[in-house]
């Protein structure tokens, strides 16, 4: 897998986690604990997204 298609792939996972994110903070009820948990791996994500895209 070349670095410009990991690079994609990573956005858009980290941007999927953005979505998921921002519905279930929309829905009552849901599990601050999940939602803490999706922000770490969106977290993650970000962060392996800058440091590939600085080497």
């Amino acid at each position: 897998m070349s670095l410009t298609s990991r690079l994609e792939e990573l956005r858009r996972r980290h941007e999927a986690l953005t979505e998921k994110v921002e519905k279930a903070q929309r829905a009552p009820g849901f599990d601050d604990l999940a939602i803490a948990e999706m922000k770490k791996q969106k977290l993650k994500l970000k962060e392996e997204i800058t440091r590939l895209a600085s080497a």
